[in-house]
């Protein structure tokens, strides 16, 4: 190896890491330094298979030639255009082509830098629309229990993950919070979509009739909420939140930040279980997670209610300075082109299977209560050490890591999220490690 791949800053001190255990990673620290399709490489030299895609957003593997040609090549021409009232043709290209893959009636995209930016937008595109259809006392937001949206503001307010929360006072106002859909008792180690469960949904009527459809302006929720832990939605339960917010003219948000760009085996997650919101939030997996870049997708209604008034005046004043920025967007180009160019969108739904089957032959595992998985997405939910809770999943990461594995865990749940191009073989190596991990802590 290069002494510039084998090169480990002398002094950690300065970086504060995101959702990290500093003090634990500083005394032991985990480096990457390189990376190829499947595998990063660690800088003590050795091969860390990839079950995570990253943080879920590696979708077509490491360092793809055409993705990193693209940004070499955007770098050199045009660096940078301002998006505000300036344009550059990317851009547009890149809207184009991503309406093309949408849910139809997806026809307009508004462009952000993550997912976190992506759910603020569609928060503010919800108030603001109703707003404009002369509705404004349509001012609350309702999330879930449990779920995930980034951690701006809106985001942590709609979002329903506890230790997310507590620390940042009152947040927004407004804002309430419909049951999740974990039901161990009565789902577990189930395969696929639950059977139990869809009739949750009817909360949401309960919040409805305690607020008013009149002053509720949008519902979120993930299609599969992942970064709680993988739950996935029962049978019948996202079409009977649709069903709901129709009925009280209520906009429904599908945060799609983890479910976009092929993880269940359908470019979106409204297509694979065939519901339909009135806006997606995407991000991660639409530049590969090679430079930052998320994409918010409404329907012509909502866009075309703010087109209205003098030509001359921003319609929606919204925007980031780098909005659909040039080398991003060719980054995001790239990666579209890798993913049809290799049925990526797709190909889960055909290795799902043997995923499903390798996951759930850890049944047996120590300390295994639970298995969850949907597309090429899975998760082991381990039983918690009396008194300390998320340690027996930290030292099963610890170890995956050791013996060559990186895994995600939130809570005591394993977490896997492979890159799309995971192969069979790939797939018996990375539960061979996971079973040896389970196998080897307390």
């Amino acid at each position: 190896m290069s002494n510039r791949l084998n090169t480990t800053p002398n002094d950690l001190r300065a970086f504060w890491m995101p959702f990290t255990a500093n003090r634990q990673f500083k005394q032991n620290p985990r480096m990457m330094v390189a990376a190829k399709d499947m595998h990063f490489t660690s800088s003590d030299g050795r091969q860390i298979l990839d079950g995570t895609a990253g943080l879920w957003c590696v979708n077509a593997g490491h360092c793809r030639p055409k993705i990193t040609e693209a940004i070499r090549q955007q770098a050199g021409e045009l660096d940078y255009a301002p998006a505000f009232q300036m344009g550059h043709p990317k851009a547009f290209e890149l809207a184009n082509r991503l309406v093309d893959i949408a849910p139809e009636g997806m026809n307009h995209v508004l462009f952000t830098n993550s997912g976190s930016e992506s759910v603020e937008t569609a928060l503010k595109v919800a108030l603001a629309y109703h707003r404009t259809k002369g509705e404004g006392a349509r001012s609350r937001l309702i999330g879930r229990e449990r779920g995930y949206h980034g951690v701006n503001f809106g985001g942590i307010s709609v979002g329903g993950i506890v230790s997310n929360r507590k620390m940042f006072g009152t947040l927004l106002t407004g804002v309430d919070h419909m049951p999740h859909t974990h039901l161990p008792g009565q789902n577990a180690f189930t395969k696929g979509q639950p059977e139990h469960g869809g009739d949750i949904a009817s909360e949401l009527e309960r919040i409805v009739t305690l607020h008013d459809a009149s002053t509720i302006a949008a519902v979120i929720v993930e299609p599969v909420a992942g970064s709680t832990g993988v739950l996935i939605p029962p049978k019948g339960y996202l079409k009977k939140l649709r069903e709901i917010c129709t009925k009280h003219g209520i906009l429904l948000i599908f945060d799609e930040v983890i479910t976009g760009f092929g993880r269940l085996g359908s470019p979106f997650a409204a297509q694979h279980y065939d519901v339909m919101p009135d806006i997606i939030t995407t991000a991660k997996g639409l530049t590969n997670g090679v430079i930052p870049m998320g994409a918010v997708f409404v329907t012509s209604e909502i866009h075309d209610a703010f087109m209205q008034g003098p030509e001359h005046m921003i319609e929606f004043m919204h925007g980031y300075t780098y909005s659909g920025n040039p080398i991003a967007s060719a980054a995001a180009l790239a990666t579209l082109d890798t993913y049809k160019e290799e049925s990526l969108l797709t190909r889960a739904s055909e290795i799902a299977p043997y995923w499903e089957e390798q996951l759930h032959s850890l049944k047996d595992c120590p300390h295994v209560i639970d298995i969850r998985n949907t597309g090429l997405i899975g998760a082991i939910e381990l039983e918690p050490i009396a008194g300390e809770p998320t340690k027996r999943a930290f030292s099963a990461f610890l170890k995956a890591y050791e013996d060559g594995l990186l895994i995600r865990t939130t809570g005591d749940i394993i977490a896997l999220s492979p890159p799309l191009i995971i192969s069979k073989d790939q797939i018996d190596e990375l539960f061979d490690k996971v079973r040896k991990v389970l196998e080897g802590i307390d």
